[in-house]
């Protein structure tokens, strides 16, 4: 264990004007409070404290974040209490302490809306203070780092939980030194046989080629040097699940991977950070399409780097990193930069994101997210992405994920010219609103009043943004088309009765029915999620309709003004029970189509003759022809027993035909009348089960034209 001077004289490194005193009695206090406390490996549990401590030092944070380290399991584990820590240490110690047990009792690895929940919770702390979830991460790595003292299950859970969460959460925070680490040491556990057998090859390709990394870079430094430009120049073998994620996304073995090694370039200036690319590009053929400038362009964590790939030494290739002192402090850092410390004084880099903004503008995207689920969905999209660079057409920078569209572009400016959007051209060429945009590439978004999202576009976006504006625009628009449809079974219900539905009759029900106000009444109403029948009889008892009553055959599609004529469609022959949508013609009424019939897209671009229908609830009359196609065996009576079992389903045969004849078989259509969708699914399997029927099936004819 880290004695407490050896740890202050950490601290001191880079603060000399730490309060040393302070991270003494902290240390103190942390262990009396852990005293007979041990970990799974035998050691005083206080060790595990004092490592978080040692890590954080390593990134130069600030007083109040090492003592929340030495402290950050009292509250959770020790009979410490927040007021006992606030007292002792200081109302900012404490809220990082509760801060850091909260995350601690988050079940992260849960599953479906739990966990969910918990990642709404996690963004929430982080909103506070960043610094929880760097002494999380930094608890998280040394608990990796220990793994091996847990019982196997616990492992795989632990290993598992960090791979997904932790490891790309300090990734999208820009400390890619430790996503790297957490990735690995989770990888060690899940899959020990697949990184066992990349180190085993990384041993026998350094017997057979020499020390590659030796050799490269000293053809780097040899470069810069006849360039004149002082630089220091690292190389390192990539870390092993790294190279086993590159082959499994590429399909290709560990022989014909390229880019295993790594190089990284540390100037003085930003300006030779681009004489070393052009040094580097003349002495080494440049990989298409693997060259990204994060130096003009900077992540939105903050980082900045110039990335190039080469075909180096017997056209191995080779990806050098490009940056100045300053940026390489903020990529070992990413948003911890922001608590540094030098000499005393708490560091101004003018690279690194105010993370505070950084976290307002990751939360704020999902705010409109209607529940957990969808939250998670859109923490995820945002955690896991890698970023392009786009302009818009007066060259300001938009940021995306890999993979975006012009409609996450769209979004991205402001919801409002997302929602309006109508098409895209990129590089002045008119495309699909589907296309993946790439670095580099001036987009233009083409609006139009009236427009408004469609649910296709959620397979088209990829950004969390985009993604929870479609979802709350498409839930407001069906809102809209709930109330009108509401207000209509509303009418009819009423009318059933012989009552005129009012603005403060509506009221009243929705007050009884305990619901906010009368639109959520009519939108329950609309979306079949409230009965009519419920409605009337919290108003009238006493003449709500009986549930056995049959529906008057006149009434039994909602939705249609007082003058329109209704048909059912002869493609699909929809009954009761199933979802219905009407198309309009001009002096003929509407005909009424289920809502997979394959003859709606001859109409998908003439939205304004659709209309939302609805069948009434209630019981029906048996009045619906329905047409079975059946295939029976060639005997004596059989076609008589068909007969009677539908009669005894209680339908009546309104029409038959016979259209083919075989020595064993026959094939006829009979036209059946039912009530319902139930009603029709118990004709079908009571003949079904005759064993004379060979096959029977409803018969959907798309060959007619389907008018009335």
């Amino acid at each position: 264990m880290i004695a407490v001077e050896d740890l202050i004289a950490l601290v001191r490194n880079y603060n000399p004007d730490t309060d040393a005193e302070k991270i003494r009695r902290a240390y103190a206090y942390g262990m009396q409070m852990h005293e007979g406390q041990f970990r799974r490996s035998g050691e005083p549990y206080f060790t595990h404290p004092v490592a978080v401590a040692a890590i954080l030092t390593e990134q130069r944070l600030d007083d109040a974040t090492i003592i929340t380290a030495l402290l950050h399991d009292t509250i959770e584990d020790t009979k410490s209490t927040y007021s006992e820590v606030a007292e002792m240490f200081g109302v900012e110690v404490a809220e990082l302490v509760d801060g850091v047990t909260k995350l601690t009792n988050l079940q992260l690895s849960s599953t479906g809306s739990k966990q969910a929940e918990n990642f709404r919770k996690l963004f929430m702390a982080m909103s506070k203070d960043l610094r929880v979830i760097l002494v999380k991460l930094a608890d998280r790595l040394h608990n990796m780092r220990t793994i091996k003292a847990m019982n196997p299950e616990k492992q795989a859970q632990k290993a598992r939980e960090t791979m997904d969460i932790f490891a790309p959460l300090a990734g999208r925070m820009g400390m890619h030194w430790m996503r790297e680490e957490l990735e690995d040491l989770a990888f060690r556990v899940l899959n020990p046989e697949a990184r066992n057998s990349i180190i085993r090859r990384f041993i026998t390709l350094q017997r057979e080629t020499g020390d590659v990394i030796h050799k490269i870079t000293r053809d780097i430094r040899k470069e810069l040097d006849a360039e004149g430009i002082e630089a220091d120049v690292f190389g390192r073998a990539k870390k092993p699940y790294s190279i086993w994620r590159k082959m499994e996304t590429k399909h290709i073995g560990f022989s014909r991977l390229s880019d295993i090694y790594g190089f990284r370039v540390i100037t003085k200036s930003e300006a030779d950070c681009y004489r070393v690319l052009g040094a580097i590009h003349q002495r080494w053929r440049a990989v298409p399409g693997r060259f990204k400038d994060y130096i003009s362009q900077p992540k939105s964590n903050g980082y900045r780097s110039i990335h190039t790939t080469v075909s180096g030494r017997d056209g191995k290739r080779v990806e050098v990193q490009i940056r100045t002192r300053q940026m390489h402090e903020v990529a070992e850092s990413g948003v911890a930069a922001h608590w540094a410390y030098r000499d005393g004084v708490r560091g101004e880099n003018p690279f690194a994101v105010d993370p505070a903004k950084w976290v307002a503008g990751l939360t704020e995207r999902f705010d409109t997210a209607e529940d957990n689920d969808e939250f998670l969905e859109h923490v995820k999209l945002e955690m896991y992405s890698d970023q392009v660079f786009c302009f818009t057409p007066k060259g300001e920078v938009v940021k995306l994920p890999r993979g975006a569209t012009p409609l996450d572009f769209a979004y991205a400016i402001h919801t409002r010219i997302g929602d309006s959007c109508v098409g895209a051209k990129i590089d002045h060429m008119r495309v699909p609103l589907w296309t993946r945009l790439k670095n580099g590439q001036s987009v233009e978004i083409i609006t139009a009043e009236g427009q408004r999202p469609q649910g296709t576009w959620l397979d088209i976006v990829t950004t969390g943004r985009a993604k929870a504006a479609i979802r709350k625009s498409l839930r407001e628009e069906d809102r809209e088309r709930f109330i009108k449809l509401g207000r209509e079974l509303a009418r009819v219900a009423f009318e059933h009765i012989g009552k005129k539905v009012t603005d403060k009759a509506l009221r009243t029900a929705a007050a009884n029915l305990r619901l906010k106000d009368t639109n959520e009444l009519l939108a329950r109403l609309g979306s079949a999620e409230l009965k009519a029948r419920d409605v009337v009889e919290t108003l009238y008892p006493d003449l709500a309709p009986v549930e056995g009553g049959e529906i008057d055959e006149a009434r039994a599609v909602v939705g249609l003004s007082e003058d329109q004529s209704v048909h059912r469609a002869p493609c699909c022959q929809p009954v009761p029970g199933e979802r219905i949508v009407g198309i309009t013609f001009r002096g003929k009424g509407v005909v009424v189509h289920a809502i997979d019939c394959p003859r709606l897209g001859e109409y998908e671009d003439q939205p304004e003759r659709w209309i939302d229908l609805h069948w009434h609830s209630g019981k029906h009359k048996a009045v619906h022809a329905v047409t079975l196609n059946i295939t029976l065996s060639n005997d004596a009576g059989v076609l008589g027993r068909i007969c009677t079992l539908i009669g005894e389903q209680k339908a009546n045969i309104s029409d038959m035909h016979f259209k083919d004849r075989k020595p064993d078989f026959y094939r006829l259509l009979i036209d059946a009348d039912v009530r319902d969708a139930e009603h029709l699914h118990a004709i079908i399997t009571a003949l079904d089960a005759e064993s004379d029927v060979a096959s029977i099936e409803r018969l959907r004819d798309v060959s007619g034209d389907g008018k009335p």
